[in-house]
């Protein structure tokens, strides 16, 4: 059940606001009497950060470092807005992250528990960032905090450091506003849904404001343990306060601090075989059993602060200096299913079935960022320019948890680890980069970025005790838009990552993962701009792709020298209509392997017989579909406004089917059945959602109808095989929401 941090902040938080709403109302009323003796008024043009969303349709983005309309990025960008997942009643950044099409999600068995995805293709554990700033931690993200969820695609080295190939992941906090609003809202639903939020936000003064954000939700999903009814568990509790000074002056300055807790009962799925849960007759099993209990823990307590200085010289330059701290703890206990159907085995009391996942977390990381840009011209040409420095401490501890009790089944503690061996790592990055983009003629822009990291590491593994890299990062590309509706763009970008916190796996240096990413792509505006049309052709490939399995990698620390995704996207969002709303996409990928793994051995385990061995993958690996990569993925989101007060709307989760296998195998085994590739496989699935509103400018009722068709499916794979976690059965969800 909820634990005792949600009452006691939710009742400090609600404290807090209960004047400022006081204040509130008597400001509104000065206010208004101030403005009937106004004599004067400033009119100023409005900043694109300034500029609402018209709906699911993101009119601003800060991918590229400064502010910019989406459709002036030179590459492809999705942007979850706040209104979409407020129509979809997320709570997640998971949840969320099912509007993005050519995204599947990674189950958590090989150590790598938390947010965890594939994007066109490939890992994203060390692209999640939070306002510009890594945010690379695992751990489990909400979004009562977010004003928008970016998501730039394909190598992005140059903007954002070192990285993997897909894309970056951006999250977009809530910032003080000068203006007076509150809204609280409050949920109920089926499997114990239960959640309540707040957003509070004061204007102090002209140029100064504060805003708080508070979040509590628990919920279960309809997998229970027939042993004990236990059932797996979503606890999650959250506050946020921003304050700014200065804020639209010359020299403006924020200051963010976010807590995010969980005390969830974790869900690691179960094992499955030629799509279908891996069962037998004598014990029954099936999708529906959970293998934990409600002794499982899943702990974490995540502490963001953010301190954010902007010196702006003139409109069209700036100096933007952010400072961060952030300390990420967590430990988790969570149970497997046992891997061996031909002995019976059912859930016990004790929790002695099936094997476990118990680790203990410390990273802590301290940031610095400082992005200077400017307009100008030059030789008669148009430059914007792009110029920063970077540097960035991490201080990662990691160790097992310790049976207190094997006599007895198992029994672990959140502080209970083993002192005597834990993995440590630390690190200093350093980075300098510049990017100018050129409007050379009339309509046809030159982007042109480089960027230089250097990273100094110390590990406690004795094979890898130091890594020191050096790389640069590039950024190219050619736009044509010949008018404000349309923009048609080719670029290449690439990317680099020593794969930092696995490395110590590694007996000798290998080279660092590379990417390169060539994207051919158009945007377009219809209906006075309220509609924007994009796609993208593109091909990616990576070289050196690291193992991401913290219980595979010591011997396999490379799953493939080489990787290739070639692909398509297209995406509308926007209005239709004034009443009509849409939210779609589709992309097709066709990821491939084309040069296997070779592995040097660490030790004697796993098919080593020798510390220093070299075990080639299996030849036959070449030319075969990826991991955990669908070659199609469907969205849609749409709403319809039947009247002013009355909107309905719904949508639809596709995703094609997934494999599941370890690339870097010496022998491909029962991956090939006659000479064919059919390796384990999780089915496809369409995931339907219904929504109903009815909307009044002081207060909303809400109904959400999550999996509305009531079915199975499998949301989450293992990607080295045998494990997938159930999406959940369907859950009606009522939200009732005033604002004042």
């Amino acid at each position: 059940m909820p634990s005792g941090f949600n009452k006691k902040t939710m009742t400090i938080a609600l404290m807090m606001a209960l004047p400022a709403i006081a204040i509130a109302a008597d400001e509104e009323k000065k206010t208004a009497d101030a403005t009937q003796t106004m004599t004067e008024v400033k009119v100023k043009t409005q900043r694109i950060q300034d500029a609402p969303n018209k709906g699911y349709q993101a009119t601003k983005t800060r991918v590229g470092k400064t502010y910019q309309d989406p459709q002036d990025v030179p590459q492809a960008v999705t942007t979850l807005t706040r209104e979409l997942l407020h129509d979809q009643q997320v709570g997640s950044l998971r949840e969320a992250l099912r509007n993005v099409v050519g995204l599947s999600v990674n189950a958590a068995e090989g150590g790598r528990a938390g947010d965890n995805f594939n994007l066109r293709g490939f890992y994203t554990f060390g692209d999640i960032y939070l306002d510009n700033m890594r945010d690379t931690a695992q751990y489990n993200r909400e979004t009562f905090n977010l004003e928008q969820v970016d998501v730039l695609r394909g190598s992005a080295a140059m903007l954002f450091g070192r990285g993997q190939a897909g894309g970056v992941i951006n999250q977009v906090t809530k910032m003080a506003e000068l203006n007076d609003k509150n809204t609280v809202t409050g949920s109920l639903g089926n499997y114990d849904y239960h959640q309540a939020t707040g957003d509070f936000n004061k204007k102090l003064t002209d140029t100064a404001a504060i805003r708080v954000n508070v979040m509590d939700r628990y919920e279960e999903t309809y997998r229970k343990n027939p042993t004990t009814g236990d059932r797996p568990s979503f606890d999650r509790q959250g506050i946020a306060i921003s304050f700014g000074a200065g804020i639209g002056t010359e020299n403006e300055f924020f200051l963010n601090h976010v807590y995010t807790q969980t005390r969830d009962v974790p869900d690691f799925g179960i094992r499955f075989f030629n799509k279908r849960p891996q069962s037998d007759a004598s014990n029954g099993a099936s999708d529906k059993t959970f293998w934990g209990a409600k002794n499982n823990f899943d702990d974490s307590d995540t502490r963001i602060t953010t301190g954010i200085f902007t010196h702006k010289f003139d409109d069209d330059t700036q100096l933007r200096t952010q400072l961060r701290h952030a300390s990420y703890q967590r430990a988790y206990w969570a149970k497997l299913p046992p891997n061996n159907t031909a002995t019976p085995a059912f859930p016990t009391e004790n929790s002695s079935v099936g094997s476990n996942q118990a680790r203990y977390l410390n990273y802590e990381t301290v940031n610095l960022q400082s992005d200077f840009s400017t307009k100008f011209e030059l030789g008669g040409m148009k430059h914007s320019l792009l110029s920063g420095v970077e540097y960035l401490h991490e201080n990662s501890y990691r160790a097992n948890l310790v049976d207190l009790d094997s006599s007895s089944g198992f029994y672990y503690r959140r502080h209970a680890y083993d002192k005597s061996n834990p993995t440590k790592f630390d690190a200093d990055n350093y980075a300098v980069y510049l990017q100018d983009s050129v409007e050379f003629i009339p309509n046809w822009t030159a982007l042109a970025g480089i960027r230089r990291d250097e990273m100094k590491a110390n590990y406690s593994a004795a094979t890898s005790p130091k890594l020191d890299f050096g790389e640069n990062s590039y950024r190219t590309g050619l736009s044509w838009q010949p008018n404000t509706d349309r923009h048609y763009y080719l670029t290449f970008s690439d990317s680099f990552s020593p794969t930092a916190d696995l490395y110590q796996f590694t007996t000798v240096r290998q080279p660092a993962e590379r990417a390169r990413t060539l994207e051919l792509g158009s945007k377009w505006l219809f209906m006075d701009g309220d509609l924007a049309v994009r796609t993208a052709l593109f091909t990616t490939t990576k070289d050196w792709e690291r193992n991401t399995d913290l219980l595979t990698a010591v011997n396999n620390p490379i799953l493939t020298k080489r990787r290739r995704t070639n692909g398509f996207e297209f995406e509308v969002t926007g209005k239709v209509t004034d009443r009509w709303d849409v939210f779609a996409g589709i992309a097709l990928l066709d990821a491939k392997i084309i040069n296997p793994a070779v592995n040097i051995c660490a030790q004697i385990a796993n098919g080593c017989s020798t510390v220093g061995q070299v075990n080639v993958a299996d030849p036959r690996f070449a030319g075969e579909r990826a991991r955990n990569t669908p070659i199609g993925t469907f969205n849609l989101w749409t709403t319809y406004a039947l009247t002013d007060a009355w909107k309905i709307g719904g949508g639809v989760e596709a995703k094609g089917e997934r494999y599941a296998y370890v690339p870097s195998a010496t022998d491909a085994g029962t991956n090939f059945v006659n000479g064919v590739f059919k390796p384990n496989a999780a089915p496809g699935y369409a995931r339907v959602d219904f929504m109903a509103t009815y909307e009044q400018p002081k207060w909303a009722v809400r109904l959400n109808v999550k999996n509305l068709l009531d079915k199975v499916y499998y949301d989450a794979v293992y990607d080295n095989g045998g494990l997938v976690v159930p999406g959940n059965r369907r859950q009606a969800i009522v939200t009732t929401e005033y604002k004042f």
